[in-house]
């Protein structure tokens, strides 16, 4: 038995940590839709070869727990279940073994759309935010998490706020004309400031420190209007003109390309972002959305009929981000 153990370490340790040299890391992040809703056809085997493939040392996952059923709308059976932090974990610490990772650590969450981090090295859980009913409620939930990389502390904040046009909790009769007003648009800023103010701004106001803040954030920026063409004081822009202006953080697929447009989605929107401090936005070396062979969104069909709303592989397009800290 303690020769199987040993060789498992050896073979994690072979497809982790460093691989792209020392003080080199890739951080991926998705949402990967569901949790992984394609992958459930094939025991997530495309998914973990993809993965294994772009050598990540830190993985962020978003609607990181399985939903429906393989190729339908239904929900499972047992989705109560799902909703506990313990099978969750214990799902993705088997998921995550497969590509090279050890570690796993669960964002806070009220509801099915958890985020996830994974990581070839230990990962210290700071915050696990939900809100709260006196203040804010944040609806998917969010985490803090802190990763030592080269003796230096790196936090990571995940994200993924609201998505409807209607705010949460909002009546059904009720969502139409709440809609209308932007409720959703209102309530995700709201979700972005209790965040923020509950993570970099608490801790580190002025961006000292290593920090990136990533995930689906359901909402567009001011800084790509030239595409959008709205106007400049839009609802839609509540979330990013916040980060924007009340936070150290840099959007670094704008920073780096403020020239072009990459959407995240199926809908010709970027509403998937990394944000990162200026020390650490410096550390970066190259941040891409990844459009291939196997992220290329598709409409879930069998014998030329849609079989349910979503999409092959997901609706979102993964974020790749490597950074150096040899110099820090």
């Amino acid at each position: 038995m303690r020769r199987i153990v040993f060789i498992s370490s050896l073979l994690l340790l072979a497809l982790c940590g460093n691989a792209l040299g020392q003080d080199n890391y890739r951080l991926l992040y998705w949402n990967i839709q569901n949790g992984m809703w394609d992958g459930q056809e094939d025991n997530y085997s495309r998914f973990i070869g993809w993965v294994k493939d772009k050598q990540p040392d830190i993985c962020v996952w978003c609607e990181a727990q399985p939903i429906y059923k393989t190729n339908t709308s239904d929900k499972l059976d047992d989705i109560d279940e799902w909703r506990k932090d313990a099978p969750l974990i214990e799902f993705w610490k088997g998921m995550a073994q497969k590509y090279g990772h050890e570690y796993v650590f669960l964002g806070g969450h009220r509801d099915n759309y958890p985020q996830i981090i994974t990581s070839c090295f230990p990962i210290d859980s700071v915050s696990r935010i939900t809100g709260n009913k006196a203040d804010t409620l944040v609806a998917h939930g969010a985490g803090w998490a802190r990763i030592t990389l080269s003796g230096v502390p790196v936090n990571f904040v995940t994200v993924h706020t609201w998505p409807h046009k209607y705010g949460h909790g909002v009546a059904k009769e009720d969502r139409e004309k709440d809609g209308q007003a932007h409720g959703g648009d209102y309530y995700r800023a709201t979700e972005i400031e209790y965040i923020c103010r509950h993570t970099i701004l608490e801790a580190d106001p002025e961006g000292k420190e290593l920090w990136m803040m990533m995930g689906d954030f359901n909402s567009i920026t001011s800084r790509e209007n030239w595409v959008y063409d709205l106007d400049k004081d839009d609802t839609k822009f509540l979330v990013h003109d916040f980060v924007n202006g009340k936070t150290p953080y840099i959007d670094v697929i704008a920073e780096r390309e403020p020239n072009n447009f990459h959407s995240s989605t199926a809908v010709r929107r970027r509403i998937d972002y990394v944000y990162a401090t200026p020390p650490m936005y410096e550390k970066i070396k190259d941040a891409r959305i990844i459009f291939d062979d196997y992220t290329r969104q598709q409409k879930a069909m069998k014998d030329g009929k849609r079989i349910s709303k979503f999409f092959r592989p997901s609706d979102h397009l993964p974020i790749v981000v490597d950074f150096n800290l040899s110099s820090y």
